[in-house]
Formats: C-alpha cells, structure tokens, sequence
C-alpha cells in the first residue's frame, strides 16, 4: 500500500522507527492502562491483548506514514474484537485517541532537531491518518456490534431502553443504535407500552415477529411491570393497522403514542404510550391510544390530583358499603351515558325507571350535587373517570 503525501522526512523518520512497533506497542498500551478506566483492569482486555492491539496500531500509523503498510496489517480487527468483548464504543474511541497521541509524541520527540519544523508542518496529514484508523475501527466496531445485537437479545434490550431512557450514551449516539435495531430508515415512529399481565411475562405475545410478517420493523424490552418497544412505521401501515395487530396480541393494558417524526421525540413518546396505557381500566384487555380520549390521558396523567376530585365529588359514595357503593356508580355511569333519560338507563341496567329515578335522587342528596346542572353533571362524569382509571370502583 502506498502511504500519504507527506514530506521525505516524515516518512524517514516513520520507517526509522517502524522496526520499534513492538516496543512502541507495548508503550502505548502502558499509556492507555493508565488513562482509560475499563482498561486498567484487564476484565474486557487483558493487558496482552491490548499489546497486541496497540503494536498492530503503531505499526499500521508508521507503515502507511512511511509508505510501507503490507496486505494484513489493518487494525480493523479491533474494533470488531472490541465489541465482542463488550468494551462502550466511547472506550474503545478514547483508547485511539490516547494512541495516536503517543505515536506524535514518539515522532516529535525522535526527530532531528533540524526536522522537527517540516514535521509540525506535517501535523495535519500524520493525523489524518489516525483519523482514517479511527474511522475503520469504528465502522467495524459497528458491523460487529449489530451482528452481536442480532445475536443476543439482552444487548438488543439495552440499545432500546438508551433510546427509549434517553441514557446519556444513546443521546449522543441515538441515530446509531436505531442503525444497530435495523429502525434507522423509518421517517415516522410509535411507541407502545404493554402492562404486563403476570410479572416478566409479555403483554404482546411474540409482538416482533407478528410485526415482522408484514413487514414493519420493531424493538422491545420487557422489564418486570411492561413490554415496550419502538415501532418504526412505514407507508401503507399506519397506527389503525398498528392498534388492531396489538388488540389481536394484547394480554393486558396496552397504550400507544402519538406518532413522532425523529428518534429525538422517543422518549416523549414513551411518556405518551405509558399515560394511554393508565388511562385504560385497570382489569382492561384493551389498546389505547394516546389523544383519543383526551379528557381520560389528561387524568390519567395527574393520578395525584385525581384522587384529591375523586374525594371532593363521590367521596361520600365510595364511603358506603360495597354493595350500596357498586349500585350507586352503575347507576350514575348508565345515567351519564343516557343523556339523562332514565327509561334509558333502566333497560340498561334492567330496572323500573322509577327505580333509577330514586337512586338518582339519592345520589344528588349524597354528593350535594344537582345532577340538572350542566356543571355538577360535568363534575360527576369527570370524577367517575378518575374512580375507573384509579381502580377505586
């Protein structure tokens, strides 16, 4: 291989001191113990290992200076063996940076003295050319990293939860784990939050593969109270196609986001899916989708302050004896949903409407409430939602 276009001396000084890579190898791998926590240990990369890495390294950074790198000499192969040994990306780049700064240092401090201007001259195209290492491990960390997420299921469960926490890592690098999930290319993302209904086991039975069959990419993490992934949409599959393929699937709650354009909008989207979920009855098996039920999502997201109307308006009610208790919010629910008309609500809770007209009665006289007035009605169905999305009856 044909090295750089850098000054004669450069390349003198390079081949001068490419029969030193072993010693330089190990020199620099003394440096990187001592400035990289994760390597200082030799848990991932025991400390012959990172001799042989670092002298391949020395020798590709001083051969191609020198115009003298033979077929073999690539490092590339780090960055794959890195990633399998599961050392962070960011490790692996630090360890580079530290390297390439020694070989300068090495090459500044053995020059000529009469050499030394022509060679800070140089700077630019030495360090180009760590650059380019840089750049070839790092594609190949990659390729072997996705292979390793194909591969094994607990790593494909951390690069979701960095996309969907927002950990500090997966900011910087969000485009690159959505590469790693194959979810990348999509222009428009779901996410989905599935309660499960037994604690570690699936709220969407086998979701990812179900999805896979008409071709929409998926990834998911089950943790021990939810399964949640990321959806990445395509065109002619939209979130009505989405909702019914989870309905067929669900076990338990199910909630779904809002669609969001960019992979830097996940983490609000998982907030979204996890309120349609809560916003859902407790003991439902159902799909939710956020902005559907507005008035639901917007209780659903103050739990808090749904308590304090719950014991303004029905705490009365919910003071009563079960079976009095349970009488009284059917009646109220299947009055609310009658628009008021009792001959209404009495066939739907097969009842005399005269029997409906008394528990309603009863009701005004237990909450304080006149149920003619458009506001107290309101107030009653607002609190009745709260008592549902809590659980409270």
């Amino acid at each position: 291989m044909e090295g750089p276009d850098v000054a004669a001396e450069v390349r003198k000084l390079s081949a001068r001191l490419l029969p030193e890579a072993g010693q330089l190898g190990a020199a620099m791998a003394t440096r990187i113990r001592s400035e990289i926590p994760g390597y200082d240990e030799g848990d991932l990369v025991s400390f012959e290992d990172l001799i042989a890495s670092c002298t391949v390294n020395a020798r590709y950074i001083l051969g191609t200076l020198a115009g003298d790198v033979q077929a073999g000499d690539t490092p590339t192969e780090t960055g794959t063996a890195r990633a399998e040994q599961g050392v962070p990306y960011a490790t692996v780049l630090q360890a580079f940076r530290v390297g390439s700064r020694f070989i300068w240092e090495v090459l500044v401090e053995r020059a000529e003295p009469e050499a030394r201007d022509v060679l800070l001259l140089a700077a630019a195209d030495i360090w180009a050319v760590s650059d380019q290492l840089a750049a070839d491990v790092t594609d190949a960390y990659r390729r072997a990293l996705a292979d390793r997420v194909r591969r094994d299921g607990q790593m494909r469960a951390v690069l979701v939860g960095a996309l969907l926490d927002g950990d500090a890592d997966a900011t910087a690098h969000v485009g690159e784990a959505a590469g790693m999930l194959d979810l990348g290319r999509a222009t428009e993302y779901v996410v989905v939050s599935a309660e499960s209904p037994t604690p570690g086991t699936e709220g969407l039975a086998d979701v990812e593969r179900v999805l896979r069959r008409t071709n929409v990419r998926s990834a998911w993490r089950l943790d021990h109270d939810h399964q949640e992934g990321v959806v990445a949409m395509r065109l002619g599959f939209g979130v009505d196609q989405l909702v019914e393929v989870l309905a067929g699937l669900a076990r338990a709650r199910v909630g779904v986001s809002a669609v969001v354009p960019r992979l830097d909008e996940i983490q609000e989207a998982l907030r979204q899916a996890r309120v349609a979920c809560v916003a859902l009855s407790p003991s439902a098996v159902a799909v939710g989708r956020f902005g559907a039920d507005p008035l639901a999502v917007l209780l659903a997201s103050s739990p808090d302050q749904a308590r304090v109307l719950v014991h303004a308006v029905l705490g009365p009610v919910l003071a009563l004896p079960p079976e009095d208790r349970v009488v009284m919010i059917d009646t109220a629910r299947a009055w609310l949903a009658a628009g008021g008309s009792t001959s209404t609500a009495a066939q739907a809770l097969h009842v005399h409407r005269n029997t409906v007209r008394y528990r309603v009665r009863r009701l005004e006289e237990v909450t304080g409430r006149d149920l003619a007035r458009p506001v107290d009605a309101a107030e009653l169905y607002v609190a009745l939602e709260c008592v549902r999305i809590l659980g409270l009856g």
